[in-house]
């Protein structure tokens, strides 16, 4: 579905990304690990189109992204969860999470959301900056779905949770790979990431250098001295 080839980003005169390659097939759930700093959400935010590239191409389903805007790409299906869950404050849970469907013209799907995330049925109407740092997220969540996305892309979505919500969020995410969302997940809890994945890959410094099934990964010394604790 996704295909990213050799692709180069800067910020200013500082490079971001380095020859970046990585696939993600069809209802594959694929995480993107690596420490504070090594690209990962530049390189979703280059998916998106609200980060420029200089070099390389992004494909989905064979079709060229460059030329399209951010809006068009969020039409075509890919969708993104953002880094810091970034809800409207002053807005409903409702509201959120009907302006999530606005881009896509997509059909009414609350009741959907409503039924995966219970927690936002109980406050529906209550003001989204009122919500815990978990309920936030599971509303970024819901709002991306309301766009009925081909493509998830979830930007570090444990950031700032205890360990308790980590486990409700990727509970949420399992389920949603098993109702066929193919999702790209960036995360620095490598363990909890792959632990949910089918393949992986490892980013230092704008570079992808290593990557194999979430298996491999889990078992590789490298990624255990640097990522695992082991």
């Amino acid at each position: 579905m996704l295909q990213v080839e050799r692709l180069d980003s800067r910020y200013g005169r500082i490079p971001a990304l380095s020859s970046v390659s990585l696939d993600v097939g069809d209802g594959e759930l694929v995480a993107l690990v690596g420490a504070n700093g090594a690209g990962k959400s530049t390189l979703l935010r280059a998916i998106s189109g609200v980060q420029p590239v200089t070099a390389g191409a992004i494909r989905f389903d064979g079709q060229d992204l460059a030329p399209m805007h951010a809006r068009k790409r969020v039409q075509l299906g890919i969708v993104q969860v953002p880094e810091g869950r970034q809800v409207f404050g002053p807005l409903s849970v409702e509201d959120n999470l009907k302006l999530g469907a606005f881009a896509r013209g997509a059909r009414d799907g609350l009741a959907k959301i409503f039924s995966l995330f219970p927690a936002l049925a109980d406050k529906r109407c209550e003001l989204a900056g009122n919500l815990s740092g978990g309920q936030q997220q599971m509303l970024a969540m819901g709002r991306a779905l309301m766009a009925e996305p081909r493509l998830l892309l979830l930007d570090e979505p444990s950031m700032g949770l205890a360990p308790k919500l980590v486990a409700e969020i990727f509970a949420c995410i399992s389920a949603l790979k098993k109702l066929g969302t193919t999702i790209l997940l960036v995360d620095q809890n490598a363990r909890a990431a792959l632990g949910i994945a089918d393949r992986g890959y490892v980013m230092e410094t704008g570079r992808v250098v290593l990557a194999g099934s979430a298996n491999q990964l889990l078992h590789d010394p490298q990624v255990q001295r640097a990522y695992l604790g082991g």
